[in-house]
């Protein structure tokens, strides 16, 4: 029977639920697919929580990225046909059993790339792509910070860092962590027990770094600042500091949310640093979106890019799999299976 996630309102793990739907037909342009597995991402916990825009009325269904098979195609479409293994990019609604997509948003699958391997793709590599290259132009003698380096973002962008001959690279994540970001080639700083203003300080003459992946927001935005070289980018793309854990109450989060910087324009002039929003979710120009996917693909059929999955629930555990994002247990990425 076809169905899909929802979250029914703003709130904990509770207001997800999974229930049956009709089965959506394709209209013209656009393509059926029958998922066999869906990413999760922190940023469908941050929508969740209700701290994420753009977000549908409730209910509706999250989920920016699935793979599967093609099961119908709308009048027009050429270049899809029944039974094909594809990858796709949505803007939402991609964690259900069944997702119309529209079809220049999703991408052949070579017979070598496994369907759950490619569901970690578009919204991890994508975005840490989409950072380090099309936004940064990130050059083999930069320097990068990576905040959350053993998360899903935060592996794909030390190998994209590695397979770009990037050796200055340094990632924050706890401590039990420091192996994973080690084995990408980069430099591990224990965030709950070193201080990394002064690690990349340190270790860079006070010159800072190039570039810095910041998913973590609240004040560890201003301390990332504080440590980007002249002409350095800051990029942020997510607010955990702001996201409840089991050891983290809602006033706690409420006061990290507070400390959000607001950025002042003649001073980021003055100091010549540039801070970039991110949220593929909104990005729309769909060309750059999968020239990159395509390049994304290509580092992993030449065995450049490996994702890391850490785990995969049945779609029907999805409040497990947000409880467990949430606590920070995960080390790469967290799948949802359809099929």
């Amino acid at each position: 029977m076809p169905r899909r996630v929802v979250l029914t309102k703003a709130g904990g793990p509770s207001t997800l639920a999974v229930v049956p739907m009709e089965m959506p037909k394709p209209k013209a342009g656009e393509i059926r697919i029958e998922v066999a597995y869906a990413g999760i991402n922190f940023a469908d916990l941050l929508m969740r929580l209700g701290l994420y825009q753009p977000r549908p009325k409730y209910p509706f269904t999250p989920g920016y990225e699935l793979s599967g098979v093609v099961d119908a195609v709308g009048d027009g479409v050429t270049d899809f046909s029944i039974g094909q293994r594809v990858v796709a990019a949505l803007p939402n609604g991609g964690q259900a059993s069944h997702v119309i997509v529209n079809s220049q948003r999703a991408l052949h699958l070579p017979d070598e790339v496994g369907l759950d391997v490619a569901a970690s793709i578009p919204v991890t590599y994508l975005t840490a792509h989409h950072m380090l290259h099309h936004l940064g132009h990130m050059t083999q003698n930069d320097a990068v910070l990576i905040h959350g380096g053993a998360g899903g973002v935060g592996t794909a962008a030390l190998q994209i860092c590695q397979w770009a001959g990037v050796s200055n690279v340094w990632a924050t994540a706890s401590g039990h962590k420091s192996s994973t970001i080690e084995a990408f080639g980069g430099i591990a700083i224990d965030r709950h027990n070193e201080d990394f203003v002064e690690v990349i300080k340190k270790a860079t003459n006070n010159e800072g770094v190039d570039h810095i992946l910041d998913p973590i927001g609240g004040d560890n935005l201003s301390r990332s600042l504080s440590v980007l070289k002249e002409g350095g980018r800051l990029y942020t793309y997510g607010m955990s500091a702001a996201a409840p854990t089991s050891k983290r109450n809602l006033i706690r989060s409420y006061l990290a949310w507070r400390k959000t910087p607001k950025f002042d324009p003649l001073r980021l002039m003055t100091r010549n640093r540039g801070v970039f929003g991110v949220h593929m979710g909104t990005w729309k120009d769909e060309k750059v979106m999968l020239k990159q996917l395509q390049r994304i693909l290509e580092g992993i059929n030449s065995g450049r890019l490996a994702p890391v999955i850490d785990s995969v629930f049945d779609a029907e555990d999805v409040a497990k799999a947000h409880q467990y994002i949430h606590d920070g247990k995960n080390i790469g990425k967290v799948l949802l299976r359809f099929k």
